[in-house]
């Protein structure tokens, strides 16, 4: 193959972190299209790929059986020439926490153009359930997974054992299960009526002291705050778990009468944050959606929108903000298949973005 058959993708562009190469990876084995991307992640503080980034790449490479090219740590330029020979089992070990949320993203975005095969199942030793700036586990299951199987695309996790920083050692089998037919699009544009909150609080042995009460702390936080603002009903589970590192993630989420389904997103605990404070930023963030009529979160929308690339009807959702993880995958899923999209915001300043 030429090298005038690639594709070539500018790694700095747009908000220029890790979501390019995840993004365009995935594009890459769903349409077919063999791509070179240059200048990874050139204006971070450390350029080029990091370990969690080559793993993905290489996980994918694994998976579908595609040609990445001789890269490393630090690595600013990478080809991948994509296949579509799947192996229906793979094993991934990781050395690091690296999120294991954001390593599964590039399979999921390939996986949308799957059709032959029956299942995937992929086993993880390794990495983190929960990390700073990615998708918890808990959060996919509860939030994106369910809008995702609506579609046509069927994930299910089995978490054996949680992972936090700085250690990991998660241990997670996943099973994916690619569309039969074509996707259905997405199409959340009004949140509707909320009657119910979910939340679960994820927390570590190593913390499971009584005088401390994180768990009941968070709790009282959260329902204290929650009833102030809104008439809805709450269940907030926690669950103690065994992991390497000690941590806690705290999701809260609600599944409202039209469909949609909205979340605070994942917290962790800090040393400098408070258990009454983590519970009261939680509970801000889903009223906020819940305030404004929103339907699909600002974490959501990121994970939705490859999906609306791929579904060949009409898509559209209702977002509070575009955010600039947002606009860099419009912009790359654009460059790769040639979809176009709009960006509208209405008087209200929410904002509809829509494939048609």
């Amino acid at each position: 193959m030429s090298i005038k058959d690639y594709l070539e993708i500018d790694g700095s562009f747009g908000e220029g972190g890790g979501a390019i190469l995840r993004v365009g990876a995935g594009f890459s084995v769903s349409c077919n299209q063999p791509v070179k991307i240059i200048n990874i992640r050139a204006n971070r503080p450390k350029p080029g790929l990091r370990l969690q980034h080559l793993l993905g790449l290489q996980t994918l490479a694994k998976l579908t059986n595609s040609t990445l090219s001789e890269c490393k740590v630090g690595s600013r330029d990478v080809d991948f020439v994509p296949n579509t020979q799947i192996n229906k089992k793979i094993h991934v070990n990781i050395s690091t926490a690296a999120s294991i949320g954001l390593l599964l993203q590039p399979i999921l975005i390939a996986s949308l153009g799957f059709r032959k095969t029956n299942k995937i199942e992929i086993s993880l030793s390794g990495g983190g359930t929960f990390g700073k700036w990615a998708p918890s586990l808990n959060y996919l299951q509860n939030v994106t997974f369910p809008i995702y199987k609506k579609s046509g695309l069927d994930i299910n996790l089995n978490i054996q054992k949680h992972g936090w920083y700085p250690k990991g050692g998660a241990q997670v089998d996943c099973v994916i299960t690619p569309p039969i037919k074509k996707l259905k699009p997405v199409n959340l544009t009004e949140l509707g009526n909320v009657h119910f909150i979910n939340g679960e609080i994820i927390i570590t042995n190593q913390l499971r002291h009584a005088r401390n009460n994180i768990v009941e702390r968070i709790k009282k936080s959260i329902k204290r705050h929650l009833k102030k603002q809104e008439k809805v009903e709450m269940s907030i589970k926690h669950s103690w778990v065994n992991s390497t590192s000690p941590g806690v993630g705290l999701s809260l989420w609600a599944e409202s009468d039209t469909g949609a389904i909205i979340s605070s997103g994942t917290f962790l605990g800090e040393k400098k944050l408070s258990s009454e404070k983590l519970g009261m930023i939680a509970a801000d963030e889903i009223l906020k959606y819940i305030k404004n009529d929103i339907p699909v979160d600002n974490y959501l929308s990121d994970q939705l929108i490859p999906l609306m690339a791929h579904a060949k009807d009409p898509s559209k959702i209702k977002v509070l903000e575009v955010t600039k993880h947002a606009k860099t995958n419009l912009e790359l899923i654009k460059q790769i298949t040639n979809r176009n999209y709009s960006v509208i915001k209405s008087k209200k300043n929410h904002f509809f973005v829509e494939y048609l």
